[in-house]
Formats: structure tokens, C-alpha cells, sequence
């Protein structure tokens, strides 16, 4: 039982963390209340996930990323490298604002305890006080919202970006329907500022264990653990041991913690910035360029974070071999986190096209931290009398387990690990295959409820 133990241990270590969770069928008296559901007046709210049929207003998110420079971590120049090298979530609007990463050192603020009390080991590693320093001194919100604005060097604004993102993805029947209304298609262009409020922070912590060490450990603790015990009892034990340190020790273990921020918006904000900080070019007002340099108005809040692991094993014989496996490590870390962060997060969780209706399919899979039985509502479009975009439900499906696309990428003959260090068998799919039944069709929208 020790050694059973121990091997538990060893693996939640080494292994990536995931965030399953299961969604049960609902009865059928629990259908007969969704049919009533769906006979309400729509009010053009997001429902809470899973409950009813709902209205669910859809925009593309828009999403700015940094990562924690720790000059103290092995490798913490080659971290860094492999952060800014990987490609952007293509999933979001890339809302970049100035810098991708800065300095623990200079911005790090030391937790406190209360009187009497000592700092808690959890509180010494949370960065949350030092990232709302490094926000604050930066003014990285209001930055988001000048880069919303297209504000210019003299510091007028205009809403070209926001007309533009209101625009994503308008298909030629919606841009009948607008144009048919009175204001035409300029109402489907600043029905883009509902945008705003949903552009987000994420801000990533990332170090790397060797393996070795720590597999080591485990070793001489399962020795330690069967010593006393008859030969045959020993000697099976420190087999297992040993099997379990020859599978484990190669390689490195990618920890990454992520800290979720969203950028606040509201009717009094806006109303606010359109009075007193709005900048038109056609007639420049220093003063209020002033006034916008100097505003404490807007603010991104800490939603929560998150934390996630990969096992990268085989370690090359060459520093050419070790610089890939450490970029390959932190790309799979960071997307492991966001998928997480989705899951936890609903603010944060993307809506992915339908791409196939024989069978239906989606390009997602396991990159986007895919369980089998995970429930996706599929949403259409419509406009509705005010030229605003709305998502209807149109009908709820699963994941199929046994055709989950692999989409994580990988080098050379680095295989994909599973989080017991196993190397994950090929699905052999191009994309992830849903369970459902209903009328759907191609651009349609797919987002997770569970």
C-alpha cells in the first residue's frame, strides 16, 4: 500500500493537471422544465451555463498576454524566448498593449500577515499583489482602452477598431438584415462596443523542475518504504521503483500558474469617457488629452487563476535537442492553463465554429483541454430589432471520447504525454467528433457549458 502510495504521489508530481469534469444526463422531468424554458420571453441575457435555453450575446474576446521574468530560474532567458515566440490564442482578438513580460524583481510586492500571525506558504507564491503593482504603475487598463479607441500619437480617438471587431464574422444574411433597418449596417459596426468588457489579461508564471531529482526522491522513498519487508515483498517493490524512475526521470516538469484579469466596463464609464475624456480629431482638445493621461477611470479585475503541469521526457543530447523541449514544454504548459482558466472562468470561455455536420466536428481537441462527455451547447446567430447581435441555442452536445483530436503540437520524436506520463495513442481524427442530435448547420457556434 506504501508503494501504492508513493507511485500516486509520483504521478500527481510528474503529471498534467486537468480539470475534468462530467455532466450527467438530465432526467426527463428536468427536459419537460427546459421545454417550458424555452416558451419565455428571451431578455437577451447569458444564462448561467447549463440551465435553460437562453439568449447568449456573442463576441470574439479580445486577449493581452504577459509572462513573469524570474531571473532566478533555470533557464529563465529561454522561458522568456519561447513565451513571446509562440504563437498568439487564435481563438481571441490580439489586444497587445505594450510590453509582454516584466521584471518579478522590480515589481514584487512581499505578502503580509496578519498581527501575530506568520505569511502563509501559499501566500509567498502568489503574485497577485505583485501583478496588480505592475498594472497600476503601467496603467495597462487604460492603454487597453486607448488601443480600443485607436487613440493617436496626438491623442484623438476614433471607433475603427471597435466598428471592425463588430463586424467579425457578419455573414452576408445579417448584413442584408441590418442594412434593411434604419441605420443600416452602421448599427452592426458600434454594436462592437460591447466588445470592450470582454478583453482580458492573462498574465503567466512559468518555472521548470528537472525530473530527475524528484524522481530520484520517490525512488529512495519507495525503498525506504518495502525495506523491512521480506525478500520477496523487497525485491518486487524496488522493481516497481526502479520501473517507475526509468519512466519518469528523463526531462522536465512545466509548471505554470495563470492570473486572469478582465477589463471593466460599464454604463457609467462610458458615459463618463464620452463626456469628459473623448478626443475627437476633427477638434482636438488638449485638455482633454490631459485629462485622459491623468484618468484613474477605468480598472482590470482579478478574476482568479489557475495552475497546470506538463511532463516533457526524452531529453535530446544536445542544447539544439533541450532548447526545443523547453519551448515545446512552455507552449504546452501555457495552453494547458488557458483551458483550464475556460473551464473555471465563464467570462473567459471561447465559442468555436461547427465545422462538420456528418459527423459533427469542431476544430478543438486536446490542446483545449477536451474530456470525453464534456457538454457544448451549438448556438446560432440572429439580429435583433436594435441591429445587436444575439446567439440562440438551438440544441446541447458531447465529446466523444474515443475521437478527441490531438492538436497538441509536437517536435522531433518527442511523444504526447497523458497524466500518468504515458504516451497518448493518436485518435487518428482531424477533428473532435460530437454526440447529438438536431438540425445544425456550418458557422454555427459551439460553447462549453460544463
Amino acid at each position: 500500500m506504501k508503494l501504492i502510495k508513493t507511485a500516486v504521489i509520483a504521478f500527481s508530481f510528474l503529471g498534467i493537471q486537468t480539470g475534468v469534469s462530467y455532466a450527467q444526463d438530465a432526467p426527463a422531468k428536468e427536459e419537460k422544465t427546459e421545454k417550458k424554458k424555452k416558451e419565455k420571453k428571451d431578455d437577451g441575457k447569458i444564462e448561467k451555463s447549463g440551465k435553460g435555453e437562453g439568449v447568449v450575446k456573442y463576441r470574439r474576446s479580445s486577449l493581452h498576454t504577459m509572462i513573469i521574468e524570474d531571473a532566478k530560474l533555470p533557464d529563465a532567458g529561454l522561458i522568456l524566448k519561447s513565451f513571446k515566440d509562440a504563437p498568439f490564442p487564435d481563438k481571441y482578438n490580439d489586444h497587445t498593449v505594450g510590453d509582454k513580460s516584466f521584471n518579478l524583481e522590480e515589481y514584487y510586492v512581499a505578502p503580509v500577515a496578519a498581527e501575530g500571525e506568520k505569511v502563509k506558504k501559499k501566500d509567498k507564491k502568489n503574485y497577485a499583489p505583485t501583478i496588480d503593482k505592475y498594472i497600476k504603475d503601467n496603467h495597462v487598463a487604460r492603454k487597453m482602452v486607448a488601443k480600443w479607441f485607436n487613440r493617436s500619437p496626438e491623442g484623438t480617438f476614433d471607433i475603427n477598431l471597435i466598428g471592425e471587431r463588430g463586424m467579425y464574422d457578419a455573414s452576408a444574411q445579417d448584413k442584408a438584415t441590418a442594412n434593411s433597418t434604419e441605420r443600416g449596417e452602421a448599427m452592426l459596426a458600434d454594436a462592437g462596443e460591447d466588445l470592450i468588457g470582454n478583453s482580458f489579461l492573462v498574465v503567466n508564471y512559468s518555472k521548470f523542475v528537472e525530473n530527475e531529482p524528484v524522481a530520484r526522491a520517490v525512488k529512495e522513498t519507495a525503498y525506504a518504504a518495502v525495506a523491512k519487508s521480506n525478500e520477496l515483498v523487497k525485491a518486487a517493490g524496488e522493481k516497481a521503483a526502479d520501473v517507475l524512475y526509468n519512466k519518469t526521470k528523463d526531462g522536465y516538469s512545466v509548471w505554470t500558474t495563470a492570473y486572469l484579469y478582465q477589463l471593466q466596463w460599464t454604463d457609467s464609464m462610458s458615459a463618463v469617457f464620452y463626456q469628459d475624456l473623448w478626443n475627437d480629431a476633427s477638434a482636438p482638445d488638449p485638455a482633454r488629452v490631459e485629462a485622459f493621461n491623468n484618468s484613474e477611470l477605468f480598472e482590470l479585475k482579478l478574476l482568479g487563476s489557475q495552475k497546470a503541469k506538463s511532463l516533457i521526457t526524452g531529453m535530446g543530447k544536445n542544447a539544439e535537442d533541450k532548447n526545443m523541449i523547453i519551448k515545446n514544454a512552455t507552449i504546452k504548459s501555457i495552453d494547458a492553463v488557458y483551458a483550464k482558466l475556460q473551464r473555471k472562468f465563464e467570462p473567459f470561455r471561447t465559442k468555436t465554429p461547427l465545422t462538420s455536420m456528418k459527423p459533427l466536428g469542431a476544430k478543438i481537441g486536446l490542446k483545449e483541454g477536451l474530456e470525453g462527455g464534456d457538454k457544448y451547447e451549438v448556438l446560432m446567430k440572429s439580429l435583433d430589432e436594435n441591429g445587436k447581435v444575439k446567439w440562440k441555442r438551438k440544441g446541447v452536445i458531447k465529446v466523444d471520447k474515443s475521437k478527441i483530436w490531438n492538436n497538441i503540437a509536437t517536435e522531433g520524436d518527442q511523444p504526447l504525454l497523458d497524466d500518468k506520463g504515458d504516451p497518448i495513442k493518436d485518435s487518428g481524427v482531424e477533428f473532435t467528433h460530437f454526440k447529438g442530435k438536431g438540425k445544425y448547420f456550418p458557422g454555427m457556434l459551439l460553447r462549453q457549458i460544463n
